[in-house]
């Protein structure tokens, strides 16, 4: 099994954990907010090369 295969599986098994756990809103709350913090920690730099990754995969 591939590492981004096993970081989906769990992905997905911690998403069920909250959803059974937490109230609908603080799911979201999670869901949305870590991979906008994360995102936001980048240098401009970063952000740049990370959106030219993410159009060059649009183009395949």
């Amino acid at each position: 099994m591939s590492r981004n295969a096993k970081i989906a599986i769990g992905g997905v098994a911690l998403g069920l954990f909250l959803w059974i756990w937490l109230p609908f809103w603080a799911v979201v709350l999670i869901v949305i907010g870590i991979p906008t913090a994360a995102y936001l920690t980048l240098d401009p730099s970063q952000r740049r090369r990370l959106r030219r990754i993410n159009r060059k995969e649009l183009g395949r």
